[in-house]
């Protein structure tokens, strides 16, 4: 199953399935052509959201600033935009992610 990542003028965007209060942050893989993550904070006044962000800003080694959730703040299927990196550059980013946490 493959990641669908969209190019829009600032950078890209993919779907995310957000599993809050896991036991530590990982990224799973690819289910349902979402980016399947795992977090340790709770969906409760947006920490989740916060906590996805600095995750993904430190995983990505870029700025959190780079980083916004454009859909789905209150549930846990997000649409994510990474400003400034190209579809690319995200998956050869992402492969090493993924194989890290199997």
């Amino acid at each position: 199953m493959t990641l669908e990542i969209k190019s829009n003028k600032t950078g890209i965007q993919f779907s995310a399935a957000i599993q809050p209060r896991a036991s530590r942050n990982q990224i799973l893989g690819i289910h349902n052509h979402c980016l399947k993550i795992k977090l340790t904070s709770p969906p409760v006044d947006g920490a989740a959201n916060q906590a996805c962000i600095k995750f993904l800003a430190k995983a990505f080694g870029i700025s959190p600033s780079r980083i916004a959730i454009v859909k789905g703040e209150t549930s846990r299927n997000k649409i994510i935009q990474f400003e400034g990196m190209d579809p690319e550059t995200f998956k050869n980013t992402l492969a090493p992610l993924i194989e890290e946490t199997h």
